[in-house]
Order: structure tokens, then C-alpha cells, then sequence
């Protein structure tokens, strides 16, 4: 693997005294798109909280191990996760926008968390933070209405560009079309193939198609456990793991 620009090392999560994940070891290469696979329940979701550690949000929630970024642990006690939460992006299942922002607010909301309140600033980050989510055509006529008057589709990219405004180099993304229509998926599946030139995306998923289509690498989880990784092609057509194989065709799941 070429040098990683994340690495998981000894993960453990849980939600009280319930083990969520178990020892996950994992490396991400820079640019390149990672799909994460496994029934329902098998810690996925969990995985890409710790990344960002939004995980330790939940009340009675811990997590244990090392998320090294560029070289440092994002646990150390002098991290502050906010500033980890602008390296590392997350874009959920279901849309999100603020409901009280217009589309451009919507899109520049972590920069003016940052201070920036430049208006040439502002508005070049929208155009082309829109645009990198393939937006920027659909919205540009509308930037002051609400984010929420957009179709669901179009909603879900104006998240994306939302995250995409602070330049992240890491941009996780948590089952981001399950809840969208087969054009929209389409659009996003594209949009994360153009979108690791520029960073890694680490994306949940339980579409095996979808992983298959788009991922660079894939992990199989299940029941807290990694139980497979590797190139995508490898581990859709020879796994390793007979409850891989089990689990691609639909044995499980």
C-alpha cells in the first residue's frame, strides 16, 4: 500500500458496556475511495464516527486505540476534535442542511464558524464548492432561498459541498444515497469518483453494486470485527474469507 494518510491502529468501541468494534486495524491510501460493507449492526457507522470522533458524542459512548492523521493521533489529549472534524468531513445518511440557511449559508456555514466573513471570500468558496459537488448549475440562481426548499438529491450534494468548503483530505460519507432516488445516486456516485483526485473518500455502504462500481478498497465487517480488506476486484471476486464470500452472495445479511 502506498503511504496512508490515515491509519486506525487497536480501535475498540462501545456504547456502555456493549463492544461495538473490536481491534480494528486499517490503513487509507490518499486518494483513493474506500467502501465499507457488512449487514446491519456490525459497527460500520461506528467505525466512521471514531474517524472523526463523533462517536464519543453519544452519551455513554467511549472508544479506545489510535486515528493517526498526517502523523498525529487524533486521541491525543491535545487534540481538539472540532479542528479534527474540519480535516475529516462527514456527510450523513439523510440530508441535513440547516434549516434556517439559505443555500450559500448553507455551504459557507464552517467558514464563518472559523471567522471568515469576506464577502468575495464567501462567495468564491460557494461557486466553487458547489461545483465540486456538481451543484453549481442547478443552485446558482438560487443561492438565497433556503437549503431546505431543494429537491432531496440535490440536498444531499449541498451537504457535500458544505463539507467539501473547508478543504477536508479526508471526506467520510455514511450510506450517503440510501435515502435518494436511482438519478440522484447516480450523481453522487459519480461526484465521488471525481472527488478523490483531490482527497480520500471512506464511504458506508450496503449496496454491493454501489461498492463494486465506485471503491478502490473494500472492508467487510461483521459483528464488530474486520473481517476482510482489501482491492475491491479481489474481494467481490476471490476473498480471502469464507464469511466474506457467504456475505456477497447474499447467504447473509
Amino acid at each position: 500500500m502506498s503511504e496512508s494518510i490515515l491509519k486506525v491502529e487497536n480501535l475498540n468501541a462501545w456504547f456502555g458496556s456493549i463492544q461495538a468494534l473490536k481491534n480494528i486495524d486499517l490503513e487509507f491510501s490518499p486518494h483513493s475511495v474506500t467502501a465499507l460493507i457488512g449487514p446491519s449492526g456490525c459497527g460500520k457507522s461506528t467505525f466512521v464516527r471514531c474517524l472523526n470522533r463523533l462517536h464519543e458524542e453519544v452519551p455513554g459512548a467511549t472508544a479506545q486505540g489510535k486515528v493517526i492523521l498526517q502523523g498525529k493521533n487524533i486521541y491525543d489529549v491535545t487534540v481538539d476534535p472540532v479542528l479534527i472534524r474540519r480535516k475529516i468531513g462527514m456527510v450523513f445518511q439523510k440530508p441535513n442542511p440547516f434549516p434556517s440557511l439559505s443555500v450559500m449559508d448553507n455551504v459557507v456555514a464552517g467558514l464563518k464558524l472559523a471567522g471568515i466573513r469576506r464577502k468575495s471570500i464567501l462567495m468564491e468558496v460557494t461557486e466553487r464548492s458547489l461545483k465540486q459537488a456538481a451543484l453549481w448549475d442547478e443552485v446558482k440562481d438560487k443561492l438565497n432561498q433556503p437549503g431546505t426548499s431543494l429537491s432531496g438529491g440535490q440536498q444531499q450534494r449541498l451537504c457535500i459541498a458544505r463539507a467539501l468548503a473547508v478543504e477536508p483530505p479526508i471526506l467520510l460519507m455514511d450510506e450517503p444515497t440510501s435515502a435518494l432516488d436511482p438519478i440522484s445516486t447516480a450523481k453522487i456516485e459519480e461526484l465521488v469518483i471525481q472527488l478523490k483526485k483531490n482527497m480520500t473518500v471512506i464511504m458506508v455502504t450496503h449496496n454491493m453494486q454501489q461498492a463494486a462500481r465506485i471503491s478502490d478498497k473494500t472492508a467487510f465487517f461483521l459483528l464488530g470485527d474486520l473481517v476482510e480488506f482489501g482491492d475491491t476486484s479481489t474481494v467481490f471476486t476471490v476473498p480471502r474469507e469464507k464469511r466474506t464470500e457467504q456475505y456477497i452472495t447474499g447467504k447473509f445479511g
